[in-house]
């Protein structure tokens, strides 16, 4: 490990507040080189969680005012001795005073090195590690929530209740089997059995709550489709909460797919509007509505938009034959106008319908209801700790399929000295997972995905 690293720690742009962040045991004698307190005290003189002002200094040339804030090992975030600079925000001047503070004696810090050597230094575990881009990229509150939580060690504590399991089942019939002359009793399968059946219900908890937790983080990919001037470019913007799609009353205004993430209550959507899907012999509208079924096929939600105030037409009985399985809810629109739409063939074809006015807005808040049903984030608690990595998820899927293969040499009358060997398989996953027992690989691949400053 390098000895000290500096980035900046803030966003890349203009702001009231820049953050240099040095880390290391010559992160106080790097400070002493640029900084020149107004009260004559060196940060290397300063005591822990104490801060001074003054100037910055590449030098004899004077860069900026600054704040300097010392931290001494082992109570930092990194569990390192840290100074961090706080100058005036902009690119240029955080800039300028990094460029001197890696003049004077401290490296470039890699992507996520600072959170990479909070880890290594026992300041947290590889999930609470984890957690922290999690937060810096939430898209909305369910997400930030989830990110906290296990950042505060839920999903460990949960990893761990079943980890504690394991490990008391495997030490009972290890000692059973290596001490036979010992009074140790005996491991009953009806025990053991009930043992890995708790520990199966709470694996196989993490993994169904993983999709959902992966819905609030990453968003839902929606396409709202239906044929022209039935108000999918209404709903755009009433969803997007501004005029994003024009709207006019002339049929195939949009002819290209507009996008926009929004939240609709708690759910992130990665909102597409298409084209209206109809036949057509104008090529531009085609490469439009060709592109609108091109969405169709890869989106997790389809938002069909159907008008209340007209019978269906073959486009629309086409768009739902083109929806047949998809995970899409069928918005019949303009419910504010007489009804002569076909509600119960829309039933019939595609399960789920709401009623709306993308105009008046009515009708939004039961379409959120039926949207986090069909994402399966109804219910979701994001307090609870939650798998947030496909790192993760695979580590737990691997210790479920451990404890499921027990359960089953158990049942079958295998030898309870392989049933041993397969429990410690299931705990040896979830290590990984903890980052207990853990390749520099694997810890590398994690933390090159973070931003540098973090």
């Amino acid at each position: 490990m390098r000895d000290t690293i500096a980035a900046i720690s803030t966003a890349n742009g203009a702001g009231g507040m820049g953050v240099i962040r040095i880390s290391g045991e010559g992160a106080a004698a790097v400070a002493d080189r640029v900084f020149v307190s107004v009260s004559g005290k060196k940060p290397s003189e300063m005591k822990g969680y104490t801060a001074a002002f003054g100037k910055i200094y590449d030098g004899d040339e004077l860069i900026d005012e600054a704040v300097v804030l010392v931290f001494r090992a082992p109570h930092s975030y990194t569990g390192e001795n840290v100074v961090e600079i706080s100058c005036h925000g902009g690119m240029y001047v955080t800039k300028r005073v990094l460029r001197a503070v890696l003049k004077n004696g401290a490296a470039a810090a890699e992507a996520g090195e600072f959170t990479k050597r909070a880890f290594l230094n026992g300041k947290m575990g590889l999930t609470e590690a984890e957690a922290v881009m999690d937060i810096i990229s939430a898209k909305g509150e369910q997400s930030a929530r989830a990110a906290l939580s296990c950042m505060e060690g839920r999903l460990r504590q949960r990893i761990d209740h079943v980890r504690d399991s394991l490990i008391q089942s495997a030490a009972h019939l290890s000692a059973w089997a290596d001490y036979p002359e010992e009074d140790i009793p005996g491991v009953s399968d009806e025990s053991l059995l009930k043992e890995l059946m708790d520990c199966k219900t709470e694996l196989s908890a993490l993994l169904k709550e993983y999709d959902a937790g992966k819905v609030m983080r990453e968003g839902v990919d929606t396409v709202i489709a239906g044929r022209p001037n039935v108000g999918k470019s209404t709903l755009m913007n009433l969803l997007a909460g501004c005029e994003r799609s024009i709207v006019t009353n002339v049929p195939g205004t949009t002819r290209d797919v507009i996008e926009e993430t929004v939240m609709l209550g708690s759910i992130p959507l990665n909102l597409s509007d298409t084209a209206g899907i109809h036949s057509t012999d104008d090529p531009v509208e085609k490469i439009g509505v060709e592109r609108a079924k091109d969405k169709l096929l890869k989106a997790g939600l389809i938002l069909a938009v159907f008008d209340a105030s007209r019978p269906l037409s073959d486009d629309d009985i086409q768009l739902t034959e083109l929806l047949s399985g998809a995970p899409a809810i069928a918005v019949v629109n303009k419910t504010d106008l007489e009804q002569k739409l076909d509600v119960d063939f829309l039933k019939r074809k595609l399960g789920r319908v709401v009623f709306i006015s993308a105009l008046t807005g009515s009708g939004a808040e039961e379409l959120e209801q039926q949207v986090a049903k069909l994402a399966g984030t109804d219910g979701f608690d994001a307090s609870c700790g939650v798998l947030a990595t496909e790192r993760q998820r695979s580590a737990a899927e691997s210790s479920l399929h451990s404890v499921e293969e027990a359960i089953d040499a158990v049942k079958s009358g295998i030898t309870l000295d392989a049933v041993t060997v397969i429990i410690e398989d299931a705990i040896n996953s979830l290590l990984e997972l903890t980052g207990e027992r853990v390749t520099e690989a694997v810890v590398d691949q994690v933390f090159s995905h973070f931003c540098v400053g973090k």
